[in-house]
């Protein structure tokens, strides 16, 4: 038996998320049905986070057991044969049996893109989200920065959700703006230790109303402090959402 960790990048728009599910196409069901054509193997491929529907992936990282004695390369070259263009596998490599795409993972950071302005770009609308108004990103970046640090984000967590703890590190969240003649991109990034369910979404549907001169970047921590997610921005469509990377404990491992 081997243990494989797998970097793999992915278009999520004709899938349900990452996660299995009975009624729609998953990453993880395409990715285990690829793998048994190419082995004969029914396996469990782990993924370091479920992906919503239609949010992508850059570097979303894997871990699985399998008996095949096929190199790393072979199954790679395989395995992205057998596989839908929208997905593919950046690299396979053997790892300690104990490593886990989950709970070895320490950090991650997730890119969300916004195109603003007056004018649609339609080369942009199925990976940003178009808002049609010009965002002052300078008031976006310096409230994204009261995001840093240890809080209690129950306010951006979708309601419904159950954690233990709705407490996370944020090390980084910061905006960016480039203009492109009438076209403004407008990109949020975010690091933490951690994710609640929508939570990068929904800081950037917070993030927006204060770019649109709505609120002022003071909202962010009185919304921290509320931890009522009625109170803070909308969900942002999950279709400008992308998992960019995730670093692991173990330098050797990722």
């Amino acid at each position: 038996m081997r243990t494989l960790k797998l970097t793999i990048t992915y278009d999520g728009t004709n899938y349900c998320g990452w996660q299995r599910q009975k009624n729609a196409p998953s990453i993880q069901q395409t990715l285990e049905e690829s793998w048994k054509k190419i082995t004969g193997e029914e396996i469990t491929i782990t993924g370091s986070g479920r992906t919503d529907s239609g949010v992508h992936a850059r570097h979303q990282v894997c871990s699985l057991v399998t008996q095949s004695a096929l190199d790393c390369s072979r199954l790679l070259r395989a395995v992205n044969a057998n596989s839908p263009t929208d997905i593919s596998i950046l690299s396979a490599q053997e790892v300690d049996a104990d490593f886990n795409a989950i709970t070895h993972s320490v950090q991650k950071t997730y890119q969300y893109y916004i195109q603003s302005g007056r004018i649609l770009d339609p080369l942009r609308e199925r990976y940003a989200w178009f808002v049609s108004y010009n965002l002052d990103a300078t008031a976006m970046h310096e409230a994204a920065g009261l995001f840093v640090g240890e809080h209690d984000f129950a306010s951006f967590e979708a309601t419904g959700s159950v954690r233990q703890s709705t407490v996370r590190t944020v090390t980084e969240c910061r905006v960016e703006m480039n203009r492109r003649g009438p076209f403004e991109d407008i990109t949020v990034t975010v690091t933490a230790n951690g994710f609640l369910y929508n939570m990068v979404r929904n800081i950037v549907g917070t993030l927006v109303p204060v770019g649109r001169g709505l609120e002022s970047p003071e909202w962010i921590p009185w919304l921290l402090d509320q931890k009522d997610r009625k109170l803070a921005g909308q969900t942002a469509p999950a279709h400008g959402l992308f998992l960019d990377h995730v670093v692991y404990r173990d330098d050797n491992l990722g």
